[in-house]
């Protein structure tokens, strides 16, 4: 597990870096289609996704956890995040997809009004610490976007276990998730 001293901001950037170190080693060494399918197979069976109609993930970068193997369950409803200036809007899968300005790909439809729909949001992260605090990128999108007080949705952290630590220092406006869901299963 990883450790890291307290951290300031000059931390984050350095933890940051590490963390796309060790990510960048699990990809190079082929690793990140098997954890990304081992974390698939968790949620799929778990119950918070067995009760879920509404899911929002996001489409991955080559080296990200993969959960776009979750599409083939047509009793669900998938969204995808969409940058907006400084906003992240929720779309729905339309499977017309563009590449924003970061190289992430887009859903191409109108995003979605009512956020109190949405039953899991699965939110991307660098790190993730045993409190289901995350460490993202550094743009603040999800923070933000996961401090609307319209969302009553499960926020679940899918990561490999190589990326978790026992305690990331936090900032005021860090939303804490409800899970992590890694190769060995979930912890809550």
């Amino acid at each position: 597990m990883l450790q890291f001293p307290s951290e300031t901001a000059q931390s984050k950037i350095l933890i940051r870096k590490l963390c796309k170190v060790i990510r960048h080693k699990l990809y190079s060494e082929n690793k990140t289609d098997g954890i990304s399918k081992l974390i698939t197979e968790n949620i799929v069976k778990s119950d918070v996704f067995k009760n879920a109609k509404n899911i929002m993930f996001f489409y991955p970068l080559d080296e990200e956890i993969n959960l776009l193997e979750l599409l083939k369950y047509a009793d669900k409803n998938f969204y995808f995040p969409k940058c907006d200036g400084k906003n992240l809007l929720v779309c729905p899968n339309c499977n017309e997809f563009s590449e924003n300005k970061y190289k992430v790909k887009e859903p191409c439809c109108e995003p979605l009004d009512d956020l109190s729909l949405l039953d899991i949001i699965f939110t991307p992260a660098l790190c993730a610490d045993l409190r289901f605090f995350r460490l993202g990128y550094g743009a603040g999108y999800y923070d933000k976007f996961l401090s609307n007080p319209k969302i009553k949705a499960k926020k679940i952290i899918p990561i490999s276990e190589h990326l978790i630590c026992r305690e990331l220092c936090t900032d005021d406006y860090d939303v804490k998730c409800d899970a992590i869901v890694c190769e060995s299963g979930f912890i809550n």
